[in-house]
C-alpha cells in the first residue's frame, strides 16, 4: 500500500463502508469520523486530486479503483488483527475492535502475510465480517437482518455488527455468538422490538440491536 497518513486512510476507509450503493455524502462521513463537514470537504478535494476518489460538491464522493484498492487493504488488515488477537491473545470479541483500529495503520505487508498463514488464511473476523483477500476479493457475506426474520421462524447467527460494545457483551453474557441458532418467539410493531428464544431462554431485543445482528434465514 502507498505511504498514505493515518487520517487519509481513515476516510478512504469510511468511504467504502458508507458508499456500499452509490455515493457517500460529506454529512455521513463527517458523522462517522466525527469531524466537521468542512473538514471533510477539504480532504475530498485532496483525495479526489490523488485520484483516491471522485467527488462533485452537492453530488457525493465515491472511491475510484485505486481508492477502492487501498480500503480493502485497509479492511483486510483490521479484520486480520482483530482475528489474531482474538484467536493467539485471547482477546474477547468486544475488544478487538479499539486494538485493530491503532495497529491496522502500521502492520506491514509481510506481517499481514504472516498472520494470515498462522490463522490458515481465514475469510471471516470474529464478528462474522469478511476479510477481503490479498487481491481484493471479498468473500460472501449474509447481508438478512435479524429484525426482518418472521415469527416462529429459526435463525442462526453468521454476522455482528462490532460498533456496540454493550450489545456484544450482552450477547456472550446469555451464551450466544457466531452461529448461535435462535428462534423468533414475538415482534412488536412498531417500535420493532424482537424476542427471541435460546438455550431454555427468552432474551428480549431492541431494534438496534436487532439491526445490527446477520443472520442465515
Amino acid at each position: 500500500m502507498r505511504t498514505l497518513s493515518r487520517s487519509i486512510q481513515d476516510y478512504i476507509k469510511a468511504i467504502f463502508q458508507i458508499a456500499v450503493e452509490g455515493a457517500a455524502s460529506t454529512t455521513d462521513i463527517a458523522t462517522a469520523l466525527k469531524v466537521s463537514p468542512a473538514s471533510v470537504t477539504n480532504m475530498l478535494k485532496k483525495l479526489d486530486e490523488m485520484k483516491l476518489v471522485r467527488y462533485e460538491s452537492y453530488k457525493g464522493v465515491t472511491l475510484t479503483h485505486a481508492g477502492r484498492n487501498v480500503a480493502l487493504e485497509i479492511i483486510r488488515h483490521h479484520r486480520l488483527v482483530e482475528l489474531y488477537l482474538a484467536e493467539a491473545l485471547g482477546y474477547k470479541w468486544d475488544e478487538v475492535h479499539d486494538e485493530a483500529e491503532n495497529l491496522e495503520h502500521h502492520i506491514s505487508e509481510d506481517f499481514e502475510d504472516r498472520i494470515s498463514k498462522v490463522l490458515g488464511d481465514p475469510q471471516y473476523d470474529p464478528h462474522g465480517s469478511p476479510i477481503p483477500t490479498k487481491d481484493g476479493r471479498m468473500p460472501p457475506t449474509v447481508h438478512d437482518r435479524l429484525s426482518d426474520a418472521n415469527v416462529d421462524e429459526v435463525v442462526v447467527i453468521k454476522r455482528v455488527s462490532d460498533d456496540d460494545k454493550t450489545m456484544l457483551r450482552f450477547l456472550t453474557k446469555h451464551g450466544i455468538g457466531l452461529n448461535t441458532e435462535l428462534r423468533i418467539v414475538s415482534r412488536e410493531e412498531p417500535n420493532g422490538h424482537v424476542s427471541v428464544r435460546h438455550s431454555n431462554q427468552v432474551l428480549h431485543l431492541d431494534r438496534a440491536m436487532a439491526d445490527n445482528i446477520f443472520v442465515q434465514r
